[in-house]
Order: C-alpha cells, then sequence, then structure tokens
C-alpha cells in the first residue's frame, strides 16, 4: 500500500537536517572540550552523543581543530549577544556598559569556563595552536565586537574615542580586576564587591571616553 504523505511532510518526518546534525555536533563537542579539554575529546565520542557518524563530523567541519574552533565561536555567542548593535541592551551608554560588565563578568566566572581555560591553556604548552585558536575564536571575536559596539556609541555621539580596540581592552580589564584572578584561585567573590568593581570600571571609562556636554548659548 502507497504512502499517503507528501514529499513535503516525508522530509519534515524523516532524517535531522544538516542544520540540526551541525548543532547537535557542536553542542556535543562544546560539553566534551568544556569537561575533558581538547586532547581527551574523541571524534568518536562526539559523534555517538550527537547520534551521528564520524564521517558526517569530518564532512562538517573537517578536523578536530575546527570541530573545537566552532564550539567555542558557540560558547562565546552567548556573550556576543551583548554587543550586537541591533539588540543591544537599552538605556543610557552608562546602563549599557554595566549591563555589558556585569555579563561579561557573570559570563567569565562561570566554574566551567574557568575550568575550561584552565585544560585549554595547559595543553597549549604541548600545542601552541590550541592556543591560538581558542584566542582567535574566542577573546579576540570578542573584542572586535565589543569595539564594534564603542565605535557605534562613539558615532552617535554619546563617547569620545578615537582606538576603540584599547577602549575595549581598558575596559574589560577594569571590569574583571582582582576578581577574575581571586575567581581563578577559589576564592569567593561576592555579588556585591563584583557591582562595586564593574561600576567603578564604568565611572573611570566615562570619564575617560564619554563625549564633551554640548555647549548650550
Amino acid at each position: 500500500m502507497s504512502s499517503s504523505l507528501s514529499p513535503n511532510v516525508k522530509k519534515r518526518l524523516g532524517r535531522p537536517s544538516d542544520q540540526a546534525k551541525r548543532e547537535a555536533i557542536v553542542e556535543a563537542a562544546a560539553q566534551s572540550f568544556m569537561n575533558v579539554g581538547f586532547a581527551a575529546t574523541s571524534i568518536e565520542q562526539v559523534a555517538a552523543d550527537a547520534g551521528v557518524s564520524k564521517v558526517t563530523i569530518y564532512n562538517h567541519f573537517g578536523d578536530k581543530r575546527a570541530l573545537f574552533v566552532a564550539a567555542v565561536e558557540r560558547e562565546c555567542q552567548k556573550m556576543r549577544g551583548y554587543f550586537t548593535i541591533d539588540v543591544m541592551p537599552a538605556g543610557s551608554i552608562r546602563d549599557r556598559l554595566t549591563t555589558i560588565g556585569k555579563a561579561m563578568f557573570a559570563f567569565l566566572s562561570r566554574p566551567e569556563m574557568i575550568q575550561f581555560e584552565r585544560r585549554i591553556a595547559a595543553e597549549t604548552e604541548s600545542e601552541p595552536a590550541v592556543g591560538f585558536a581558542f584566542l582567535e575564536a574566542g577573546p579576540w571575536r570578542m573584542k572586535e565586537d565589543f569595539s564594534a559596539f564603542l565605535q557605534h556609541a562613539a558615532e552617535c555621539g554619546e563617547l569620545n574615542v578615537d582606538d576603540t580596540y584599547l577602549a575595549a581592552e581598558q575596559f574589560v580589564s577594569m571590569c574583571k580586576g582582582m576578581g577574575d584572578l581571586e575567581h581563578r584561585f577559589g576564592s569567593q567573590v561576592s555579588k556585591e564587591d563584583s557591582e562595586k568593581r564593574i561600576a567603578g570600571a564604568v565611572d573611570v571609562f566615562l570619564a575617560a571616553y564619554a563625549a564633551e556636554p554640548a555647549q548650550h548659548a
């Protein structure tokens, strides 16, 4: 007896799309890289966790390092959304910088992120290319996006900044402060201390880069 399902319905009920497979692979890979690092992550295990074959992974990514880059990009996309101009947080430039500073510190302070960075740093000693891939897919990409955010604020007359890349580094460094180091060495950092540090970072940043108010006649 022939099926009464249309070709389109059959397609929807069939195998997952290539995009769905790719997302499942990157999700599984991100979890593995976070939990055990680059060296201990195996394509075989990622394939099993994602419910695909090894061949499918190689067809999508080519090799393990490209898969690692995709996983890091996926993780950092959670943070980069705060810098995207069309969905940036509302409010004054002070409000937006405060929101970004809090989100950034929370993102970088997660136990799994600290563990992940420790593993990658250790593995970089024997395989520097892994560290470079991490920087390129994560921190450098985030810096690029934050710099674009600052450039947009300057074009809107909210900031007066020439070197947005330097300004981006300065803001991030001030928001992290000693709290970032304390987190990495097992000390608890209170929410109050974090918020005080970020508020101070915003104050200093705006003291240096806020646009001069218009002169009234």
